[in-house]
């Protein structure tokens, strides 16, 4: 069965590209099929897949205001091992359209329930607010994955989220949960990282998984080439990192 994880926080600079480009290579380079769909109009994650989101043909913009079929807007980068729905700054157009539109909070749900057979794991790349296309993401999803900086305020907006959360699945989409919460940027010379650290596991208890992202070079630098860090540089602790979360994830289903 599919698992469907939107990686959302609505407090941006937390690593959710990185994360979701990251564990869509790693889950592939297991074996497993792997679609990301970049839900954010910054278009990074398309970017970062290798793919010129300034030159799109169909993007995830048009499957929502139902221009193009979910199959035509799908695109297989090369070198990083899964499949794409990508997007650009037509989603912002896109975001304004659906407000009129019937059943706006479903398009995604309804625009992916046909890929579900043909994936192990569709991830979402979610932009960070709380607006239409986050709650579309969050009514398609049947998880949420929740990366958070080991910083300062990172638990800030954090209750807001799961409130949210809370909402869609009490209301909408009763499949929905806290898959994990992720802890990036982390550096254990930091004291404010391990203090941050430890209040995390204090609270959130088994929800935080036990795969920590290190401030690593090689995840900032990969996206300029187009590639996930698995595929620019393995051995870095970065792309390591990805692999034991994507190792943990399989191990929970």
């Amino acid at each position: 069965m599919v698992k469907v994880l939107a990686i959302a926080n609505q407090k941006g600079g937390v690593g959710k590209t990185t994360t979701a480009v990251n564990l869509a290579a790693s889950l592939a380079a297991t074996g497993k099929r792997v679609m990301l769909v970049d839900c954010d109009p910054q278009g990074n994650a398309t970017s970062g897949s290798g793919v010129n989101k300034f030159e799109l043909q169909n993007s995830l913009a048009d499957i929502l205001l139902g221009q193009c079929a979910t199959d035509d807007a799908i695109l297989k980068p090369e070198k990083v091992g899964y499949e794409l729905i990508p997007a650009n700054d037509q989603l912002t157009v896109a975001e304004v359209e659906m407000m009129n539109r019937e059943r706006r909070e479903f398009r995604l749900r309804e625009a992916l329930a046909p890929l579900h057979a043909r994936y192990d794991f569709i991830l979402l790349d979610c932009p960070p607010s709380l607006s239409i296309l986050a709650v579309n993401t969050l009514v398609a999803a049947t998880g949420v994955l929740i990366p958070i900086q080991c910083e300062y305020y990172a638990l800030e907006g954090l209750s807001s989220l799961t409130a949210t959360i809370d909402r869609i699945a009490q209301t909408v989409n009763h499949e929905l949960h806290i898959e994990g919460i992720l802890r990036t940027m982390y550096d254990p010379r930091n004291n404010l990282s391990r203090d941050v650290s430890s209040q995390l596991e204090n609270h959130f208890k088994e929800l935080v998984y036990n795969s920590v992202i290190p401030r690593n070079i090689t995840l900032a630098e990969a996206p300029s080439h187009g590639l996930p860090a698995l595929h620019y540089d393995k051995s870095a602790r970065g792309a390591q990192a990805y692999l034991m979360l994507a190792g943990e994830l399989l191990r929970k289903r």
